[in-house]
């Protein structure tokens, strides 16, 4: 993993990682508010031996007063002067517990010696502070007094007495929430890092194309809209979600330029993947280029295409190849131009053979001769064996894979279904692909006009344009446009005036 995709790791997993940072922050606030807040009074006091009469004897003291320093630290600390300041003040702890709460430390080629004392109350932390101070020095007046009663050659004093501390030193609410972020922020990098690695799901175009052996025809964004009206109406919008069917369609005509394939089925490994709006809005799509489309509901057990378009469902696919209707009474005209809907029919209780009957077979080359473009929703290839055995009478198969859902595992035994029985994969189609961070892809055209500001953009079409000029007066001249599209199936011709000035 470079830094680039680990940039992008970052991009697409950062819920993960600002959610264990936010827990880390409210873990390190809790545990700072219940913590029981402790002040902290301190005393230094002062090692000091008996001066010689020479530099070298008064050298050889501050030598002795030194290594005293380190032992004086280790009793202040200790159990007996613990047990003597409880006693002088009559607490109600024990001499282990006032342990815990004292701390002595001196410096290094120093004499002098800091005692902290950490306790609830203010006013008892400096009574103890205090109190033990004066104790560890008639501590050490006896211990280091001889028995002769001679003055003792070393001695200590309370150099700085305790005051009340204004405010408690634990806990430390900001070092706490620090750490709490840092640890969060960590623990959030090292779980999306380890979620990436046990992610086996299909997420960008290399796995995509290398699982299904052939190339990405298109990416269609997420968009919430299609939740409500899958259908897009593509003579009024320029949206993204359209702009990227749009270039579906320019794809599927370059897939085999000497050969098109104008019998498409449309299928997924597993259901929710957004195959049945995919195969809508390509259809319709299609039929914005002027293509004469039909779209067939291939789903016999979970028919939805109907109740998408707004038309009636019972009788249709299953209903013309039991004989019961005609192809003529079941075909259903849309609300789009240019688009024909056969839908489902009624639920039969064997679709594998209805669609794998030579009925079918004829049907489809009926239809191949009606229309420019017959595209079949199917269903799901790991469902069901419907959409493997209808591929094998069509020109070939797009296979869609949501975007971060459908796993590598599906994706693999979803072609293997199709290569079993010889359907041609003319492409993979990632569907509900995530507009915003590292995996999203989007352009941003804006245009621009002289009188009104924005102007919506327009299908831009007739790349290679044949003009023809005819005879008409001196300033007016009528002229011969032949589009030559490759978006369009024949070549149509409009005319229109233009000023010779």
């Amino acid at each position: 993993m470079n830094l680039q995709d680990f940039i992008k790791l970052l991009r697409s997993r950062w819920v993960t990682i600002c959610v264990t940072a936010l827990i880390g922050v409210l873990a390190a606030a809790a545990y700072s508010l219940i913590t029981t807040p402790l002040y902290q009074a301190s005393t230094r006091l002062f090692v000091s031996t008996t001066s010689g009469s020479s530099l070298a004897e008064t050298y050889q003291g501050n030598r002795f007063s030194q290594e005293r320093v380190v032992s004086y630290a280790e009793l202040i600390m200790g159990q007996t002067l613990a047990q003597r300041t409880i006693d002088k003040l009559g607490l109600d702890m024990s001499a282990e517990d006032l342990q815990a709460h004292v701390k002595a430390s001196s410096k290094v080629d120093t004499v002098l010696i800091n005692v902290d004392v950490l306790d609830e109350s203010p006013v008892r932390a400096r009574d103890i502070a205090n109190t033990l101070s004066d104790e560890f020095v008639a501590m050490v007046r006896e211990l280091e007094t001889p028995e002769d009663g001679s003055t003792p050659d070393s001695r200590v004093v309370v150099e700085q007495r305790a005051s009340i501390p204004d405010s408690p030193v634990v806990p430390k609410t900001a070092r706490n929430i620090g750490i709490g972020l840092v640890l969060g922020l960590a623990f959030g990098v090292a779980l999306a890092v380890v979620r990436d690695l046990l992610d086996n799901t299909v997420k960008d175009r290399e796995t995509l194309e290398s699982i299904t052996g052939t190339g990405l025809v298109g990416s269609i964004p997420l968009d919430k809209d299609r939740r409500k009206q899958p259908a897009i109406s593509f003579d009024a919008d320029n949206s993204l979600i359209a702009e990227a069917f749009r270039k579906v369609r320019t794809n599927l005509q370059f897939l085999a330029v000497d050969n098109p394939p104008r019998v498409i089925i449309v299928t997924s490994s597993v259901p929710n993947e957004g195959k049945s709006t995919t195969a809508i809005n390509i259809a319709l799509a299609l039929a914005e280029a002027e293509h004469n489309v039909l779209l067939i509901d291939g789903d016999m057990r979970r028919p939805s295409l109907h109740q998408y378009l707004d038309l009636v469902g019972g009788v249709g696919f299953s209903t013309v190849l039991s004989g019961a209707a005609s192809v003529d009474d079941a075909l259903q005209k849309t609300r789009f131009p240019g688009l024909t809907l056969l839908t489902s029919g009624a639920i039969p209780p064997n679709p594998s053979e209805l669609v794998g009957s030579q009925a079918a077979r004829k049907l489809l080359r009926e239809l191949r001769t009606q229309f420019d473009y017959v595209i079949i929703d199917s269903s799901p290839l790991l469902a069901v064996t419907d959409a493997a055995i209808l591929a094998a009478a069509a020109d070939g198969v797009l296979i869609m894979a949501r975007f971060g859902s459908t796993k590598r595992e599906q994706l693999a035994h979803a072609v293997g279904n199709l290569e079993s029985v010889g359907a041609p994969l003319l492409g993979a189609v990632f569907t509900l692909m995530p507009t915003r961070g590292g995996s999203s892809y989007s352009y941003n055209y804006s245009y621009y006009g002289s009188d009104s500001g924005v102007i919506a953009p327009k299908v831009l079409r007739a790349p290679d344009v044949a003009v023809q000029e005819s005879s008409s007066s001196d300033s007016v001249k009528e002229v011969e446009v032949e589009d030559q599209d490759p978006t369009t199936s024949s070549s149509g011709r409009r005319r229109r005036r233009e000023s010779s000035d």
